[in-house]
């Protein structure tokens, strides 16, 4: 594991849509408001959250690679790779790097294609159902697995 204070935060396709694309499954947030989220979760911490959005899973791979040397942890919203892509969760498991995944909606709730997930295998924890607040759980959670504590 890189010896850095930086979480990678990936979303994959479409996610670049929230607050326009199905409000009603999604919520009205949009991604610059995941972005800060995730800045301020992983600042309390003393953590800086890395931020990134593609809708190629090629992209995605190549920055999970990547984060064998610059960060200490991911956080992985796949968006429908996660239901597709064994590239994807070949790359996390070849990093072994700590990960979580989070999915806005609950996918159990949803159609059968969405309740299994390939990405999930490669984590320690996944998180759904709990809107773009899944996002401060999933860095707590990894802040944790880190061993940092909130900064007074």
């Amino acid at each position: 594991m890189a010896s850095t204070n930086t979480v990678l935060v990936l979303n994959g396709p479409n996610l670049n849509l929230l607050g326009i694309r199905e409000p009603e499954t999604y919520g009205h947030a949009t991604l610059a408001d995941v972005e800060a989220l995730c800045a301020e979760a992983a600042a309390k911490y003393g953590l800086t959250a890395d931020c990134r959005q593609s809708n190629i899973e090629g992209e995605l791979i190549n920055w999970i690679h990547a984060a064998r040397t610059t960060a200490a942890g991911i956080i992985i919203n796949a968006g429908a790779y996660s239901h597709t892509s064994i590239a994807i969760h070949d790359a996390l498991v070849g990093v072994k790097v700590p990960t979580v995944e989070v999915h806005i909606s609950n996918v159990y709730t949803r159609e059968d294609f969405r309740h299994h997930s390939f990405t999930a295998r490669a984590a320690f924890a996944s998180l759904c159902g709990f809107g773009i607040e899944g996002y401060r759980l999933a860095i707590s959670g990894l802040a944790a697995k880190l061993g940092k504590t909130p900064l007074t």
